[in-house]
């Protein structure tokens, strides 16, 4: 539990608490979550909480060196692929000795301010497809395309050329959004930002401040708010992170502007107030977050689900959150590790495989232009948690 600031610094020119170093306006105050029963219902099942206080521990470096890693995902066997923001490139990382083989660039990457090469995803049938999907900033837009990987052929040149099946997500310099993941239905979704132009997010004919999901091509799914749209929710200022929990419920991880981060229970069709609401409003017609925080202890980057908690890594707030969960509320109040440890924290995954499922991968983020790198940054841990 951490003590809640009750001021906070003022924001710089952006109003961004983002990827940047933007401060927080002094603002109102209150404790970073709503803690819950420790045990509640969902689905009319009994959900036993995970304890109130959790732990971390670094088992491993796995690799260094990286430079301005964003996505993270995990091909079939354990080993990792990272994307470079800046560098536009996509690395494979053997998940036991760290060993580096640069896939290839990806054409078309345009990298500015926060946008770049950003989230990596692997088909859901990779063993027969052999697919992995980008999101990424171009000159004109951000989208999403898919490329063949081929392992076979030289080191840099084991990407195909890419099919874009998703274009025209509003671009900025800020607020570029970028995680794709695959969800338990098979389906893709992309978490997408405003740009800084906040009208976009309650613009439902706009890409732009958005959780989108789709078919592995790119077409709207049965079942979305609106049949000829990939639009899931809307009403985000920039979200960073997505991960599902164990009833398969969608978690969304997003930047605050003044005051307040943001974890949110993802619905289909619902809106969550950006820019009317910022952190919990109580107004009619906009969801609240289930937990937030004041905009310098998060800045929240990716999320996973492991060991019956949300972990999320912060940026500018440099540590690692524990949500613990029981159903769909907090059980007890977020908890915070590696305080100021290893710097910006970008990318959380969970291990796959990992003895009980309680080991995660963390990316370092301090070679992305905001932060200061020591020898051997960017690095991706291996933590146990608890």
């Amino acid at each position: 539990m951490t003590a809640v600031l009750a001021a906070a610094a003022l924001m710089l020119s952006t109003g961004c608490s983002s990827d940047g170093g933007a401060g927080a306006q002094a603002g109102r105050d209150g404790a970073p979550s709503r803690p819950a029963p420790p045990s509640a219902t969902a689905g009319g099942a009994s959900v036993t909480a995970p304890p109130a206080k959790g732990s971390v521990k670094v088992a491993a470096t796995l690799t260094r060196d990286l430079k301005s890693p964003w996505g993270l995902a995990a091909l079939p066997g354990g080993d990792l692929l990272v994307s470079s923001r800046d560098e536009g490139t996509i690395t494979r990382v053997d998940a036991g000795s760290g060993k580096k083989t640069v896939l290839g660039s990806v054409p078309g990457v345009a990298p500015a301010g926060e946008g770049g090469l950003m989230g990596l995803a692997v088909s859901p049938d990779f063993a027969s497809d052999n697919l992995v999907y980008a999101y990424f900033t171009t000159a004109s837009d951000n989208r999403i395309a898919r490329m063949l990987y081929d392992e076979r052929k030289p080191a840099g040149q084991q990407l195909g050329a890419p099919d874009t099946i998703l274009r025209g997500i509003p671009k900025g310099r800020i607020h570029n959004g970028g995680r794709i993941a695959f969800g338990p239905d098979r389906m893709l979704y992309a978490g997408t930002g405003e740009t800084g132009e906040t009208g976009l997010a309650q613009d439902k004919e706009s890409l732009g401040g958005k959780i989108l999901r789709m078919t592995p091509d790119g077409r709207p799914v049965q079942g979305n708010p609106s049949a000829d749209s990939v639009v899931y929710s809307y009403g985000h200022r920039n979200v960073q992170g997505l991960a599902w929990d164990s009833r398969k419920r969608l978690w969304a991880s997003e930047f605050g502007q003044n005051t307040w981060d943001e974890l949110n229970l993802i619905e289909p069709g619902k809106n969550y107030g950006w820019p009317e609401a910022e952190g919990r409003a109580g107004r009619s017609g906009f969801v609240d977050p289930v937990a937030q925080w004041r905009t310098e202890e998060a800045s929240p980057s990716g999320i996973a689900y492991a060991a019956g908690s949300i972990w999320m890594a912060g940026l500018r707030g440099e540590r690692l959150w524990r949500i613990p969960l029981a159903g769909t509320e907090p059980s007890a109040e977020p908890q915070a590790f590696l305080e100021e440890e290893h710097g910006r924290l970008r990318t959380v995954l969970p291990v796959e495989g990992s003895a009980g499922g309680r080991d995660v991968w963390l990316v370092t983020s301090e070679t992305d232009n905001r932060g200061t790198p020591a020898a051997g940054d960017d690095r991706i841990l291996r933590l146990r948690v608890e």
